[in-house]
């Protein structure tokens, strides 16, 4: 009997059915070790040792997997097929080694890109050892993303308070999306005319031409810049006559693209089905690891974490089977496209994600799949046979055409496309963003019959005023291939940088665009005018070019660490002496148009507007960067720094306080103030004033009497439930408005609600909300958000919303989300690992499980060097899974 490791246990389960009895394949559940997550877990100065540990979760799985290679002929590492999988496997190597359980048995290494009976089969007679180079890149890469973020996060703290951490690549990409931000806020719109001509042929057939010159010169694009030479070339062509110069009909081909990669097939997934990079990838890794077909569990996908753009020679003829099959032999070339990678690493460059049987066509797996699913698969379907499909044919047609009118000439021309061919489109058209071209060759529609040389007559002249416009900001997709062009990070990782960078709130997205937020720009800032080195974009691609390289063996990994750190830990020490007036002066001149918008009057805006004489300037509190006047105590102006600030006349409105009224109960009054995070009432005064902040819509100007005393009272004590007797409330709390009855929460839809609510609605709403779980009782169980499938052991696996917080649920195991973990982005893998820890710290078991805790776990915690490879781990933080 053999032992086989994969990293998932939906994997394990579809591997063992097609190696059979034979071979037991158990799971990893991703990483088994992990650095601990504090510092001192990578050492430089003794030559960046690694301190590792392993949470119990992991410890347990690892115990399996010795008892079952103990008694085995051999092991099969066959983790996933990157740089992590290759880490993986090399981290089970090493614990199994120190456990002294392998005594000689043969140890193989194999990958295989798919799940299919044939791909595993295929990989299991074709084995290898662990790819050392790889492990190396992988090691390397550990430690400089651990020494940047330990390293420079504690800096961002304490001279940037409220600041949150900073990871290497994360870092780059916020600059990127800040950068952008500074790009529309200096931009300054021009004006420019459009002028046309609608034209009418001898067949009596109408089409508009552009004027592109005048007066024997040509017109670039905007050169007519005011009304008043448009409307001097508009009188021109009022009167004039039209005579066709030439027509030219060219032929041109459009080629398909090749197979997706990890980064298109996001950025495709964004263009056209709306989906995040982390959403993209959790449903590509179902697609990955198998659905079930009519009782058959098959991947019906490659991998997916790719940069190759190549498609295996047996996928290759099974497209051009289908080709023929599904669209016709028009449709097929005369020979096999074949497309080159631009990767730099071949190691990391593996097949194009494909569907792993071409005639699996979306139609016929529809059924078994869920929307989004579907979706997906068919957007990769429909790429993969593209790929290898006849190239569109297209006709460009041009129209010069001359316009003179007593002496005075301008030029004019009309551009019409027409598919003669759709070739590939039949099977595939990408959508574009921000105003690009589709590649459907239609963008011009299609002209009438022009010959050269005849009279046209006008029928209209059309002038139209445009104004200039800033660049749009990034999008998911957009700031990938960014990143990609750039060579910032790796498509692997593109996910989890965006997912990082929304979970520790630098940007928010709106309508899919990437918006940064205030503590997002203080930071970019900061580490632009102190660590300017670090988030410089030809800096961090390079330093990709040089792991790349270890990957492929021409560098040594610990030299680039040396390299790296020499020049990091004296930028680290410079900044020891700096005072946080420096970075205030710093930031008040990067971040300009945020901290200081211009005045509709016109005056200073770095002038307090409420004593006239104190300087505004960032300020830092204890819960991040404001806005205050430098005649403070005596001037008390504040202002909450935003990046939507609609805010100076906001802002000094509310600097004094501005009295609504006396609350009868109490004899004290109401006020409306302002303070860091926003306007708010406030009832009384001292440290005992009760205050409740305005609700997102409220804007102060509307805040009158009535509504302030609503806000001031909450919550609000609707009536008695007939059922229970118990009081029934409303109010606004952190996840917005809710009712309260008997400790149980059901949600409001507007904030209005609170206050409007009636009894019979809020007993309705409960009710419903206790119908989600029947049995349970008044309490009920929270609807599930999404099911993230089946547990090894039968039952699903879902994630579900609390009263404290998202969980994910298997049975009687309730499992919280670690904070800050977008519900929506939990993979299966993370799940189980989550469930498989709650259900291990099981009250009854601590005890034995103490007592029983053998000395090899105590030894395996002792941290040892990784000169050549990491030998050691400690006990700890639950280990995480390499998915996004």
């Amino acid at each position: 009997m053999n032992v086989v490791v994969v990293e998932s246990p939906a994997k394990a389960k579809t591997i063992n059915k097609y190696l059979g009895s034979g071979y037991k394949v158990l799971a990893s559940f991703g990483h088994v070790r992990d650095l601990p997550a504090k510092d001192g877990s990578v050492l430089p100065d003794q030559d960046f040792e690694m301190l590792w540990e392993v949470d119990g979760a992991s410890a347990k799985r690892m115990k399996d997997i010795a008892d079952a290679v103990k008694s085995s002929d051999g092991l099969f590492l066959a983790t996933d097929p990157d740089r992590e999988g290759e880490a993986i496997s090399w981290h089970v190597l090493d614990m199994l080694n120190k456990k002294r359980v392998l005594n000689g048995k043969s140890v193989k290494r194999v990958v295989f890109n798919a799940i299919t009976k044939k791909a595993v089969l295929d990989a299991m007679a074709d084995p290898r050892d662990i790819d050392v180079p790889l492990v190396d890149a992988y090691l390397a890469r550990r430690a400089l993303d651990y020494l940047v973020g330990f390293n420079l996060s504690p800096v961002l703290w304490r001279k940037l308070p409220g600041a949150r951490s900073a990871g290497r690549v994360q870092s780059v990409a916020l600059r990127l999306v800040c950068d952008r931000e500074s790009e529309i806020e200096r931009f300054i719109s021009e004006e420019y005319w459009n002028i046309s001509a609608l034209l009418k042929t001898p067949r009596g057939d109408e089409f508009e031409a552009r004027l592109v010159s005048a007066h024997g010169k040509r017109l670039q694009p905007r050169a007519i810049g005011n009304g008043e030479d448009a409307g001097r070339l508009k009188a021109l062509l009022e009167g004039a006559s039209y005579i066709v110069d030439t027509v030219e009909a060219k032929p041109v081909k459009r080629n398909p693209g090749p197979p997706f990669t990890t980064s298109t097939l996001q950025q495709a997934a964004s263009s056209n089905l709306g989906f995040s990079a982390s959403r993209t990838m959790q449903i590509a890794q179902k697609l990955y690891e198998g659905v079930d077909i009519g009782g058959e569990t098959v991947g019906l996908i490659t991998y997916m974490r790719t940069d190759g753009v190549q498609m295996a020679p047996e996928a290759i003829d099974a497209a051009r089977r289908a080709i023929l099959d599904q669209f016709g032999e028009r449709y097929l070339p005369e020979k096999a496209r074949f497309y080159s990678t631009k990767a730099k690493n071949a190691q990391e460059a593996h097949e194009a994600i494909r569907p792993t049987d071409f005639y699996r066509s979306p139609d016929r797996v529809r059924k078994f799949l869920d929307a989004d699913q579907i979706r997906l698969y068919e957007l990769i379907w429909k790429r993969g046979i593209a790929s290898q499909m006849a190239s569109a044919e297209i006709e460009r047609t041009t129209a010069e055409i001359t316009a003179e009118n007593k002496g005075e000439k301008a030029g004019l021309r009309a551009v019409g496309s027409v598919i003669r061919f759709d070739g590939f489109i039949a099977a595939y058209t990408d959508q574009k963003e921000d105003g690009e071209q589709s590649d459907d060759g239609d963008e011009d529609g299609r002209l009438p019959e022009i010959n050269a040389r005849e009279t046209l007559a006008k029928q209209k002249i059309n002038s139209t005023q445009h104004f200039t416009e800033p660049p749009p900001r990034y999008s998911e997709a957009s700031l990938i291939k960014k990143m990609e062009e750039l060579g910032i990070g790796r498509p692997s990782t593109y996910a989890a940088t965006l997912a990082t960078l929304r979970d520790r709130d630098y940007v928010t997205i709106d309508k899919r665009k990437l918006i940064p937020q205030a503590k997002g720009r203080l930071v970019t800032a900061f580490l632009e005018s102190f660590f300017t080195k670090y988030v410089e974009y030809d800096f961090t691609a390079d330093l990709e070019e040089k792991l790349d390289r270890i990957s492929a063996g021409e560098l040594n990994w610990k030299q680039v660490l040396r390299d790296f750190w020499k020049d990091f830990f004296a930028q680290i020490e410079d900044t020891k002496e700096l005072r946080v007036t420096n970075v205030l002066d710093s930031l008040n001149e990067a971040l300009a148009p945020l901290v200081f918008p211009k005045r509709e009057d016109g005056g200073d805006p770095r002038i307090c507007q409420v004593c006239g004489t104190g300087n505004l300037s960032l300020k830092l509190g204890r819960y991040g960067a404001f806005v205050g006047c430098s005649n403070y105590p005596e001037c008390n102006y504040t202002r909450q720094l935003s990046s939507e600030n609609g805010g100076e006349a906001e802002g000094v409105a509310l600097n004094e306080p501005k009295s609504l009224g006396t609350d009868p109960t109490t004899g004290e009054e109401l006020t409306l103030r302002s303070g860091r995070f926003g306007p708010y009432i406030q009832r009384g005064d001292g440290k005992e004033a009760k205050r409740a902040s305005l609700p997102k819509g409220w804007k102060p100007e509307d805040i009158d009497y009535e509504k302030a005393m609503a806000l001031i009272s909450l919550p609000r004590d609707i009536g008695k439930h007939p059922e229970t007797g118990k009081m029934i409330s409303s109010g606004i709390g952190r996840y917005g408005p809710f009712l309260l009855h008997d400790g149980s929460y059901a949600n409001l839809e507007t904030v209005e609600d609170v206050f409007s609510v009636g009894l019979n609605r809020a007993v309705t709403l409960i009710a419903e909300k206790a119908n989600k779980a029947p049995g349970r009782g008044a309490r009920g169980t929270p609807a599930a958000l999404k099911t993230l499938g089946d547990h090894p052991d039968g039952g699903a696996i879902t994630v579900r919303d609390g009263k404290y917080g998202p969980y994910v649920n298997w049975g009687k195991v309730n499992a919280t989300l670690p904070k800050g973990k977008d519900p929506q982005a939990i993979t299966i893998e993370e799940a189980l690992a989550l469930i498989t820890e709650k259900a291990g710290k099981a009250p009854a078991g601590k005890t034995a499980r103490a007592k029983a805790k053998p000395k090899a776990a105590a030894a395996e915690a002792k941290a040892t060097k990784t000169a050549a490879k990491p030998k050691a781990t400690k006990a700890k933080a639950p280990a995480k899974s390499k998915k996004s």
